[in-house]
């Protein structure tokens, strides 16, 4: 943004991802004089940036937008390919899990971290936040031939609380925990 804009950039995200997260529609903001029009911004950027990465839209904000302040919610979704042959093509993109997984269990495990609950037990060692409750909106499980989907939305994420997520509702579909122990 600074060689496109020819100005320094401040650029605030909306947050951050975890290793190995695929971010879609990742929201950020900065201020600029630039005279480039608001819609050639991403062409503009895109010829700058790697080939993995792309700015999709972008568009004039009100002045106190911020990325992180204004955000009202946020959706991680996590992906298992529950196969014992694992598939190339999605290497890297999601997780491989051979073992068969009960889907309804899986299922059920998910919808018990819906609602505000402290989410002390879920968040990595180290991780300061000035606290720790969160609300979760939903956490949806979907399940297309060996590849399973879970969606979990909230008003905000402590660090790698969806992967904990998704590991307690692994350990409830084979019957490790009873997903309403949750």
């Amino acid at each position: 943004l600074t060689k496109v804009c020819g100005e320094p950039i401040k650029v605030v995200g909306c947050g951050r991802t975890d290793a190995g997260v695929h971010a879609k529609r990742y929201c950020a903001n900065f201020r600029t004089d630039c005279t480039i029009p608001i819609d050639r911004v991403p062409l503009a950027v895109n010829a700058r940036l790697p080939a993995d990465i792309a700015v999709v839209n972008a568009v004039t904000a009100p002045e106190d937008f911020n990325a992180i302040g204004s955000c009202i919610q946020k959706e991680y979704v996590y992906q298992i390919y529950n196969s014992r042959i694992r598939d190339a093509f999605l290497e890297h993109r999601v997780c491989f899990y051979p073992q068969p997984l009960d889907f309804a269990r899986l299922a059920r495990a998910g919808r018990a971290f819906e609602g505000t609950h402290d989410f002390a037990a879920v968040r990595s060692v180290g991780t300061e936040t000035r606290t720790t409750v969160r609300t979760v909106h939903w956490c949806r499980a979907e399940r297309d031939g060996p590849l399973i989907s879970i969606a979990v939305c909230a008003d905000g994420f402590l660090y790698n609380m969806v992967r904990a997520i998704v590991g307690t509702m692994v350990y409830a579909s084979y019957g490790k925990i009873e997903p309403e122990a949750i």
